[in-house]
């Protein structure tokens, strides 16, 4: 796999400059629409002049408890008043959450993948036209005795720009119900694994997902979750979270480049 190949999905897939986050950035609301969540959504890249892209996911799932498996819905929409021109949608796992299958849309090498992925599909869309939606339909599979968190960014074409970016934001419970047919977990939520040695949750959002700033990997991924997580800021070596805010956004490759 090419370095440009790597950088186009998940270099500028998941980082934005701290100056872009402080300027475009904001915590979305995790208002209810139907049954899904805007929760843990921000503006990274500017988009286009009056194309407002932005996603939903399931605010409830239920994971089959002998099977693992579970059903998202995912829906990328355009709140502008221009059509957006060619997008893509990308819907990628973490951890105890591995994606399947998204209908339409094509699988993520593995190689091609973001650091602390373990799995991820790209969905290519033509146009969006103004105060216009887009529904996927999501097959995953659930590990209950880990955490588990899913990303939804919205870049253009070549994966050049981030225009938003949900997640990684996890879905979990912290009262698991193994002996019934299936476990109910909640967007935002942390699970707490039943199983020995599972952890049973810290309250927290769940493990670095990425390579720990290794020379190697600089595509290291952002955590969302509560307002007390530390977030790496890259070569800052620092960390701020303010309340209510999903996360903040740091480019580790641009900043080396720029060194």
């Amino acid at each position: 796999m090419s370095s440009h190949r790597k950088t186009a999905i998940a270099g500028s897939l998941l980082t934005a400059s701290f100056t872009s986050v402080m300027i475009l950035g904001f915590t979305a609301s995790a208002d209810d629409e139907g049954g899904l969540s805007n929760h843990g959504g921000k503006t990274v890249d500017a988009a286009p002049a009056d194309v407002k892209l932005s996603t939903l996911l399931s605010k409830e799932i239920k994971v089959d408890n002998k099977s693992g498996e579970t059903d998202i819905t995912g829906v990328v929409k355009n709140e502008g008043s221009k059509a957006s021109g060619k997008i893509r949608l990308l819907v990628v796992g973490f951890d105890g959450m591995t994606v399947k299958n998204v209908k339409g849309c094509s699988a993520i090498p593995e190689g091609d993948l973001p650091d602390g992925a373990n799995s991820g599909f790209a969905c290519a869309i033509d146009d969006l036209a103004a105060g216009k939606s887009k529904t996927y339909a999501i097959d995953a599979t659930y590990d209950l005795s880990k955490q588990g968190k899913i990303c939804l960014p919205v870049q253009n074409a070549d994966g050049s720009k981030t225009y938003w970016q949900q997640g990684p934001v996890p879905f979990g419970t912290t009262n698991q119900a193994p002996n019934e047919p299936a476990t109910p977990l909640l967007l935002g939520t942390d699970n707490s694994p039943v199983t020995p040695g599972g952890g049973g949750g810290d309250g927290g959002s769940g493990g670095g997902s990425g390579g720990g700033g290794k020379d190697d990997k600089p595509d290291e991924l952002p955590q969302t979750g509560p307002a007390d997580r530390v977030l790496p800021l890259g070569l800052a070596g620092a960390a701020l979270v303010s309340a209510g805010a999903a996360g903040l956004w740091w480019n580790q490759r641009r900043a080396r480049q720029e060194s």
